[in-house]
Formats: C-alpha cells, structure tokens, sequence
C-alpha cells in the first residue's frame, strides 16, 4: 500500500517517481482525489523547470546538493549531449544499477542493501549508494549476503524481468556487469528542463 506522503508527491510530480504509483489502482485514486469543477493553473516556464527537478530527484532518491552536483559536473559539455551526460551520470549509480538488474524493488531498497554491504565491485566492498559505475565493472552479492532473505526466489523474480540492455546479471555466477554506457529509457523525465532550471 501506497503511502499518504508518496502519495501526495505522485499526484503532484506524475506515477512515474515511484513504483507504486504506476499501478491503475493509483490512477483511479488519483482522479477521484483532484477538486471537483477546478481547472489546474498552466505552470510557468520556472513552475514547469522546478517540476521537472523534483521529478528527477524523487525518482532517484537523492538531495537536492546531489542533484546540483551532478549538473555542475556535466555543465561544460556544450550542446545536445548534456542531457544524455547527466541521465548517464544518474543511471550508473550503484543503487540504481542494481535496481535495473532487478535485485531490489524500488531504488529506495536498492540503496538500503549497498549501504549494508551487500555487494562486492570489482573485488572491493562497497557501501556508498551513488558510487560511480563504469563500463565493464563487476557487480557481485557478496558471499555472505547470498542467504539473506532479500535475496530469497531471485530466480523466480527475475524469470520475467526484462533489464535495460546496457546491465546484465548472470543468476548462476550471481554476477552483474555494465556492458554499454546507459541510454536513455526515462520518457518520463525532461532533463534538458532540469539543466535550465540550474542554468538560471
């Protein structure tokens, strides 16, 4: 069950920042929920960019300083390919690479189990959830991890699990890999609006 703060955040932002959300059972509790015979305001340009921030922020659970810090980093590429430098920068973190292999179910859970050490890169424990994954890295459940109980029926919940291209998981080797740098697969999310709201 949905919670009233998240819920309250999906009705403003879109389904799309939580899991939760994106259920038909939401969208009729949403439409129930909206005033009756009361026309929403257009957003302004800025009311629109602010948006489009929290939207992105609440989705990969992160601060906003974070989310200052990824821009800044991506702010001196020029032209078109910012956007896709910034998403590239948000999709390879840890907690959420692991959540597109399909090991946790929300990003939010996925953040939990690296900060408790669940999972080895490259040989190494690791247990900040916005390290910086890169192309060929080795993600592993770390030996002592394997029997705990969020690990329980992975084969069954990943039988159907369809990952993006660019992450692999190997159920027998109990592996992951980054195979390509991240593409974009968030239609939900207007990161060239996020970038002009800190270009301000």
């Amino acid at each position: 069950m949905i919670s009233k703060p998240k819920f309250k955040i999906c009705r403003r932002l879109g389904p799309g920042v939580y899991d939760k959300c994106q259920t038909p059972k939401f969208a009729l509790s949403a439409k129930g929920s909206l005033p009756s015979g009361r026309r929403p305001k257009a957003p302004t340009e800025y009311g629109a960019q602010l948006l489009e921030k929290q939207k992105v922020r609440f989705s990969y659970g992160i601060s906003e300083r974070q989310l200052s810090n990824y821009v800044q980093k991506v702010s001196h590429i020029k032209g078109a390919g910012t956007a896709e430098k910034l998403y590239e920068s948000l999709e390879s973190r840890l907690d959420n690479v692991i959540y597109r292999m399909g090991l946790g179910v929300s990003r939010r859970a996925t953040r939990q189990m690296v900060s408790h050490g669940h999972f080895i890169v490259n040989n190494h424990r690791i247990t900040i959830p916005s390290y910086e994954l890169k192309l060929g890295d080795i993600i592993k459940i770390r030996e002592g991890s394997k029997g705990k109980k969020i690990f329980e029926n992975l084969t069954d919940r990943l039988k159907d699990y369809n990952s993006p291209a660019w992450v692999s998981f190997d159920l027998g080797n109990m592996e992951g890999k980054i195979l390509a740098k991240p593409k974009n697969i968030e239609t939900f999310l207007d990161l060239n609006a996020v970038l002009e709201f800190y270009s301000r």
